[in-house]
């Protein structure tokens, strides 16, 4: 496998649909005011995150548990900044939505500028043939609460080609998060 560069991303966006919405520059402006930038990169693209979070509470004394998770335990948020709370944990969902090739495999990180303010997002790989949007898992590991802004970067994919496709896809194994939209919570 091998990594690959910008222009191999836009033409796999443009002939087959691999991320829509697709942005083929980085932006790091809109209408003057500076963004945390998203679109194509170097060697990936810059996802950016939707306005819809779930954030994790402890309301209701719920455990956190992906064999039974209690939705309970999660606040829901739409809005222009989410506010986690110090030392917690919410859920959002790309504005992309992806369709992974069969010979091509991806891993996602946060972006440094979060890094840098304690906030942590992880992405498990997206495998072929899987598609959807990415739900995001991001966590504040400050004791002050953290902004996270909707409709600017928050992670990073990075694309993996094989120079043959693989045997069995996750569309052909029918993971139970192909095609998700919205913000999917853990099954079993």
């Amino acid at each position: 496998m091998s990594i690959r560069p910008d222009h191999w991303i836009t033409k796999m966006a443009r002939e087959h649909g691999m991320i829509e919405p697709f942005v083929e520059t980085q932006v790091r402006e809109v209408n003057g005011l500076p963004v945390i930038s998203y679109g194509v990169s170097s060697y990936g693209y810059d996802i950016r995150v939707a306005d819809q979070f779930r954030i994790f509470t402890n309301i209701y004394g719920s455990v956190v548990d992906p064999k039974q998770f209690d939705p309970r335990g999660l606040v829901e948020f739409a809005g222009d900044v989410c506010l986690i709370p110090p030392n917690s944990f919410a859920l959002a969902v790309s504005v992309e939505y992806f369709r992974i090739p069969r010979n091509v495999m991806t891993i996602c990180l946060g972006k440094s500028t979060y890094a840098r303010c304690g906030i942590i997002v992880n992405v498990t790989p997206f495998e072929p043939g899987w598609e959807g949007h990415v739900v995001l898992e991001i966590s504040n590991t400050t004791p002050l609460p953290a902004r996270v802004y909707a409709g600017e970067g928050l992670a990073q994919v990075l694309f993996f080609e094989s120079d043959q496709p693989c045997d069995i896809s996750y569309a052909d194994r029918r993971g139970k998060y192909q095609r998700q939209q919205g913000i999917t919570l853990p099954r079993t």
